[in-house]
């Protein structure tokens, strides 16, 4: 695959990226694309390894490694670098629903179990998606056949992030009649309002659900199903249901003064931020969120680095990110080899827009928040740091993250914004259905299954298998398609 000698004769070589001063000024998306030269150059370097770690999508170590979606990524390349464009958008839809959103926010799992990756840098991958993708959308290759033949099955679709409309794509594809009911009032879930628009461009999203709509898709938007629907009348009127909200219970600091003013959800911001922005078409920035204060982002994270990026374009004085883990290592440990997802330090855009922006990482690691300290008026004004080390837990074994003591220091907050993850499904959903959850709350099925403990109900993405990334969420949207085909045809060709 790609050309025999391309990994010994070219160098990594990414797009352009606009400067940290020029990108902070504004919210639009900040890569480019190489020329189609460069992009088959840089396709080249895929070297025929034998053993395509890059497509196997499995766990290694509690992590992922290669594409959850399978993408045929060494014969896409190949394609790429024979500048057979077209042929690579067909080769890459036999997998993919999204490419155009994973080649913006995927951290490129593919890239990390290149073999290339083992003592040189990995092929660009991603980029190569992400030129495969937009070449089809120019070239008007992409579309979303609507299906000359109905099945009379109905199947609605609750949540319209990345696994919800994977499924609908598929179902809807096959015949059925789909719905997607969406809570917000924009298509997209954690796409839309948990991504911000300079790392993905809403556009993006509307340019793909419009054709998806054009299909037969039917979209109701400000529906939240188990409030204003109840979950008795769902089941009565379609002949499965699919849940795909998410993971949107996040999880809390509790410490004293926690009821300040000024504590916020990581989520929550970022969504009010995009709703703002979208709302005024992007001419109105809604800097009275964060301009001229002092902003801790609890949580080390993607969400937490978008936070960093969001609070420095909307005028920030300073910005701190807290994280509770050790600072990882410059490179692998001989306990981390290839092919696992490497644990070790990134510098993501915005720890870089930070450092251009006030001179240092933002990051303090084994740093928690102790207490919260209000004015006379409730309003947070500033937070006590503690520092933490890592002790093992008698009863247990375990070793965890504890407070030491004499470490506190008080320093100025006006804004914290709490990124330290999520803990499964909101309850009124999957008590509406009445659902088992499991022990971190997720939706509870058989193992590699999708169907739910009530007939007729199903669960993927987020809410199935935990907070995780984007391709893996479109992956279960796929997967918990083809189940439900079988279920209401009796056999599947999804």
């Amino acid at each position: 695959m790609g050309k025999t000698t391309g990994f010994l004769e070219y160098k990594r070589t990414e797009g352009p990226v606009r400067s940290e001063k020029e990108r902070t000024a504004d919210f639009l998306e900040f890569h480019g694309r190489l020329s189609q030269e460069k992009q088959q150059e840089q396709a080249a370097r895929c070297m025929d390894c034998g053993v395509p770690f890059c497509q196997t999508g499995m766990m290694i170590a509690g992590m992922m490694t290669g594409c959850p979606l399978h993408n045929l990524v060494p014969e896409v390349n190949d394609l790429v670098y024979r500048g057979r464009m077209e042929e690579a958008y067909r080769r890459l839809s036999i997998t993919h629903s999204f490419p155009e959103f994973t080649c913006r926010v995927c951290p490129a799992l593919c890239e990390a179990a290149c073999t290339c990756n083992l003592h040189d840098e990995p092929v660009s991958t991603k980029e190569n998606e992400k030129a495969v993708i937009e070449y089809a959308y120019e070239n008007g290759l992409v579309n979303e056949e609507k299906p000359e033949v109905r099945t009379g099955k109905k199947v609605a679709v609750v949540g319209s992030g990345p696994s919800g409309l994977a499924a609908a794509q598929l179902l809807n594809r096959r015949g059925h009649e789909v719905t997607v009911f969406e809570r917000s009032d924009r298509v997209g879930g954690l796409l839309r309002y948990g991504i911000p628009n300079m790392k993905l461009d809403k556009s993006v999203i509307d340019r793909r659900t419009k054709l998806m709509e054009e299909a037969g898709i039917v979209f109701k938007t400000g529906v939240d199903v188990g409030k204003d629907v109840s979950a008795e009348d769902f089941k009565k009127e379609y002949d499965a249901v699919i849940l795909a909200c998410g993971a949107s219970n996040p999880r809390d600091i509790n410490a004293p003064g926690r009821d300040a003013k000024g504590i916020r959800f990581a989520v929550d911001f970022l969504s009010e931020v995009t709703k703002k922005l979208l709302d005024s078409e992007l001419k109105e920035y809604p800097k009275e969120l964060a301009e001229d204060k002092d902003v801790i982002v609890i949580g080390g994270g993607d969400t937490g680095n978008d936070c960093v990026g969001t609070c420095i374009r909307l005028g920030a004085r300073s910005v701190t990110q807290l994280e509770m883990m050790p600072e990882p290592p410059g490179s692998r440990l001989p306990s981390n080899p290839w092919p696992q997802w490497p644990r070790i330090l990134k510098v993501d855009y915005g720890q870089e827009e930070a450092i251009w922006k006030f001179g240092a990482d933002p990051r303090v690691y084994q740093t928690t928040v102790k207490e919260f300290i209000k004015d006379k008026k409730g309003n947070l004004k500033e937070v006590v740091l503690v520092s933490l080390e890592s002790k093992k837990d008698e009863k247990t074994g375990r070793f965890t993250m504890v407070p030491v003591e004499g470490t506190e220091k008080k320093v100025p907050a006006q804004l914290v914004l709490i990124a330290a993850g999520f803990l499964g499904s909101q309850d009124y959903v999957t008590n509406a259905f009445g659902v088992e959850r499991d022990g971190r709350t997720n939706v509870k099925t058989e193992e590699g299954r999708f169907a739910s403990s009530k007939d007729g109900v199903y669960v993927c993405g987020d809410m199935h298998i935990g907070q995780s990334l984007v391709v893996r969420a479109i992956a279960e949207g796929r997967n918990a398609a083809r189940e439900v085909d079988e279920a209401l045809m009796g056999y599947t060709n999804l």
